[in-house]
């Protein structure tokens, strides 16, 4: 079993990463507004939740 070199690895996985010029956001913009859009209402649902919660706090300190 012939041994590894792994600088050898190394290296030509960060020259391939440096050679790279096309940018895989600008290939799928499809996708990144997707990401967003998803990244989006998942915020407002988690801001909703604790605003009813909040309010639900709310309401049962004022009716003690």
């Amino acid at each position: 079993m012939p041994a590894v070199n792994y600088s050898l690895v190394a290296r030509d996985s960060f020259s391939h990463l440096i050679k790279r010029e096309e940018n895989w956001a600008k290939q799928e913009a499809g996708v990144i507004v997707v990401f967003c859009i998803v990244f989006i209402v998942g915020v407002g649902l988690i801001s909703l939740f604790i605003y009813k919660k909040l309010a639900a706090r709310k309401a049962r300190k004022q009716s003690n």
